[in-house]
């Protein structure tokens, strides 16, 4: 318990993308995002109001593909940059096969069972995507671990998710970076890119009601499969009130889409992916505060500079970020309500998926005595199906409940009342 909910503190899986330098406003400018130079001086906790707009001309791209790297901002927002490489601070791994035993059994047939390790920071995200024991023979396992593949999709189109990862893989240059939020127009006016095509696909115009600094963080903090025509990644969904689990379980169920099928159970399986910004937009928090708000702390340097910082970090282990919460909860000790509600819900994480796992049992036992009908183990099956989504849903969340306990709750609820259903249609 304590192991998942350390890697909460120190990814803060809040959902967001390193290259945000934004808290407010829109996706071209905004008054309220900038880069920053004012001499502020010592005169109490940072604002928004302390932020000052700066405007400057891009730098000559280094990157092959004509992506601006961070280093080619570096000397324009060296902050910025810095910041942003600290997130190699952020390296503690564990296994939650190790952690969580009963998940080989729940993802048995499928690569999570083979390798599920907790991911570590910004800088480290092509180095794991090639890495893992996970199969990925094609290139869309890249989608979100770089903005050389973004960019490759914007230019040669959907046809480079079906390429071999190999070779793509040997022309990516950067981890997640400036470009990912910011386009090559970083920091300017603030500006916030939506560089994934599939969300504008997926959203339309909805991507305009959605706080800039959230979406673009939740261009890759999403639940997404790959499409069966050309194996694109897409979100299930087309706005905030479709993202629901009861209505992308419906958006699959509809199109008759499975991760995989369990040869165990036969069961056509979903494999939830890391719905942060979801749980997040389906929560209170959204309508008060954006990921930066909470991960992205306002800092200034020695020589005056006020600066968003690019490490990412846990709202409960930083004392500007914690006063942010003071609107709401008063004197709360924010640290001891956070840590016992997570607790709680990783207690019940394991509680319920002990069940799911001894539910796969049950059902294997079932369709290997061939004793009930197809259509019997059928009406099984898909409680089994829809149990394992609610359940995983809230487990791969990584807030642990911090970004929407309601929700967490919810998806546990709902996922052991259909374990309950269809162990009853067992004889369990």
């Amino acid at each position: 318990m304590e192991n998942k909910r350390r890697i909460w503190k120190l990814l803060a899986a809040g959902g967001t993308i390193v290259a945000a330098t934004a808290v407010a406003g829109g996706f071209a400018g905004g008054k309220d995002l900038m880069y920053h130079l004012k001499n502020r001086g010592a005169l109490g906790p940072l604002s928004r109001d302390d932020i000052e707009y700066k405007q400057v001309e891009a730098p000559t791209p280094t990157s092959k593909d004509g992506t601006i790297n961070a280093q080619d901002w570096a000397e324009i927002y060296p902050y910025i940059t810095l910041t942003m490489g600290e997130n190699s601070k952020n390296d503690y791994v564990i296994s939650y096969l190790e952690e969580d035993p009963y998940l080989v059994n729940v993802y048995e047939g499928y690569g999570f069972a083979k390798d599920y390790g907790s991911a570590r920071g910004h800088e480290y995200t092509l180095e794991d995507v090639a890495n893992t024991k996970r199969p990925h023979p094609m290139a869309n396992c890249l989608t979100c671990k770089t903005p050389n593949f973004a960019k490759m999709v914007q230019d040669k189109g959907v046809s480079v998710y079906t390429m071999p990862f190999d070779e793509v893989y040997a022309q990516m240059e950067e981890n997640v970076s400036c470009y990912t939020c910011h386009g090559n127009d970083a920091g300017n006016a603030g500006q916030l890119t939506v560089t994934h095509t599939y969300v504008n696909k997926a959203l339309g115009d909805t991507v305009m009601s959605i706080d800039p600094a959230t979406m673009s963080c939740g261009q890759c903090h999403i639940e997404y499969y790959f499409t069966p025509s050309d194996k694109e990644t897409m979100m299930p969904y087309s706005d905030i009130a479709t993202m629901t689990p009861e209505a992308i379980l419906a958006y699959y169920d509809e199109m008759g889409f499975s991760d995989w099928t369990q040869e165990s159970t036969g069961a056509h399986l979903l494999k939830a992916q890391h719905p942060e910004f979801e749980t997040f937009l389906q929560g209170p928090h959204a309508a008060l505060l954006n990921c930066a708000d909470c991960h992205m702390p306002m800092e200034q340097a020695e020589d005056g500079t006020i600066y968003h910082s690019h490490l990412i970090v846990s709202p409960l282990e930083n004392e500007q970020l914690l006063s942010t919460c003071v609107q709401c909860h008063g004197d709360t000790d924010m640290v001891t309500f956070v840590h016992r509600l997570q607790d709680r819900i990783v207690a019940r994480e394991k509680e319920v998926g002990q069940k799911l796992s001894d539910f796969n049992d049950a059902l294997t036992d079932a369709v290997t005595a061939a004793k009930m009908s197809e259509e019997e183990l059928d009406a099984v099956r898909k409680l089994y199906r829809e149990a394992q989504w609610f359940w995983d849903f809230c487990y791969v969340e990584n807030a642990e409940g911090a970004h929407n306990s309601e929700l967490a709750n919810h998806c546990l609820d709902t996922s052991e009342a259909k374990i309950q259903e269809g162990m009853a249609l067992l004889g369990k």
